[in-house]
């Protein structure tokens, strides 16, 4: 409508002023309600023709939505382990940083596994103790087992050095004697070295092995103890927090809330603009917006990113065909939108609905030295039909509060 107006204030009025002062022709006279279309044939044809260009143009190089909103992510509050909730930290909708305490699970068994594994060291350790006491002793049998061998040694050579002498003088059964005692003081000593070595590879290799188990369970069970306290991954807002002390929570049930991050819905709006832009929309393009949540503001956007592929046309591999009608719903073009200034978005809700413009900007192209006459003609009308996008953005954006408060019902 908007365009239709403007285009009959250039071929409609300028064909009535003709016939009115120049051909005397009046309204109510000669110009009636059944001679309108011959009198002002040329002006009317006109008028439709241009208003097909003008919106044509507009719309094309310079797109508009309604499909636009400040998309966010939420975190959900989810346990590690399954437990009964034994105490909550927090309330709904409170503010909470990251890392803060939520809620906490009953500790009882992950408590009991941490003890266990605390008095498993201490019993390491008092196994060290007593294998070094015993160390200590082995060296004393040592020395001790030594000291019979000499003894039973020495004794088996005196007698053997008699028999040499005197063969009378010892009996041979008395030398088969010694000898066998001789090699059971040997065997002792053996016996009390592989005791002390089997204890320095108990104190050196066993109980450390053993000891850094414990330690690893008391790590886990530590570990498993965290777990119970449950803490914000981000900062946020708490919603649908509504936890009781002694409810049963399990990470695949459902979670305990909702943590809504601080600059969430506060970074840039997602806008979906028809296929046919897919040519026109660039990265960097000016953009504006206005939104129902902050009325009769007109925020300035870039244009940040556009998604290279249409949602609608994805595919899931099934065990069922899909038939091309179940994708015939064309999809939209994906396009961030970004503040140009910083606190662009400040005062919007999160999720809020939006009306969005792009703008085709030609100004490179018109700085060319090579660009031909029609050309730079052309983009010149290209980029002032612009303003015309512009205003009825802006009596959209006047019109939101009417349109949503008493044309959109109750």
């Amino acid at each position: 409508m908007f365009e239709f107006l403007l285009c009959s204030m250039l071929t409609i009025l300028p064909d009535y002023l003709y016939r009115r002062y120049v051909q005397g022709r009046r309204f109510g006279r000669e110009i009636t309600l059944y001679s309108v279309w011959y009198e002002l044939r040329y002006g009317i044809t006109a008028c439709v023709m241009l208003t097909l260009t003008l919106i044509t143009l507009v719309f094309y190089f310079h797109p508009s939505t309604k499909t636009v909103t400040s998309a966010f992510r939420t975190v959900a509050i989810l346990p590690e382990t399954g437990g009964r909730v034994a105490e909550i930290f927090v309330s709904l909708n409170q503010d909470v940083k990251a890392g803060a305490p939520l809620f906490r699970l009953d500790s009882t068994e992950q408590e009991a596994a941490a003890e266990l594994a605390r008095r498993q060291i201490a019993e390491v350790d008092a196994e060290t103790t007593v294998a070094q006491t015993e160390l200590a002793a082995a060296d004393g049998l040592i020395q001790q087992a030594e000291g019979a061998f000499r003894q039973a040694q020495d004794q088996l050579e005196t007698q053997t050095e008699l028999m040499r002498r005197n063969a009378n003088v010892v009996a041979p059964r008395e030398i088969e004697r010694l000898q066998v005692a001789a090699d059971g003081r040997k065997g002792a000593v053996d016996a009390a070295i592989a005791n002390k070595r089997t204890l320095e590879t108990k104190i050196t290799s066993l109980l450390p092995s053993q000891r850094a188990s414990a330690e690893a369970a008391l790590k886990q069970a530590q570990a498993d103890l965290d777990k119970t306290i449950v803490r914000a991954g981000t900062s946020g807002t708490l919603h649908q927090f509504t936890l009781r002390v002694g409810e049963v929570v399990n990470p695949m049930l459902r979670p305990a809330g909702i943590l809504v991050p601080t600059e969430a819905g506060k970074v840039a709006l997602i806008a979906g603009f028809g296929q046919i832009e897919a040519q026109v929309l660039k990265v960097g393009m000016i953009a504006e917006a206005t939104c129902v949540g902050k009325p009769f503001t007109i925020i300035p956007m870039v244009v940040t990113e556009i998604q290279d592929v249409i949602a609608g046309g994805q595919l899931r591999a099934s065990d069922q065909l899909v038939d091309v009608t179940q994708l015939a719903k064309p999809g939209t073009l994906t396009v961030y939108l970004e503040p140009l200034y910083p606190g662009g978005l400040d005062g919007i809700p999160p999720g809020s609905s939006c009306i969005a413009n792009a703008y085709t900007n030609s100004h490179d192209e018109l700085e060319s030295p090579d660009i031909s006459s029609l050309r730079w003609f052309y983009l010149h009308v290209v980029d002032t039909v612009g303003l015309v996008h512009a205003m009825i953005l802006r009596m959209q954006a006047v019109m939101l509060p009417v349109q949503t408060l008493v044309l959109g019902g109750h």
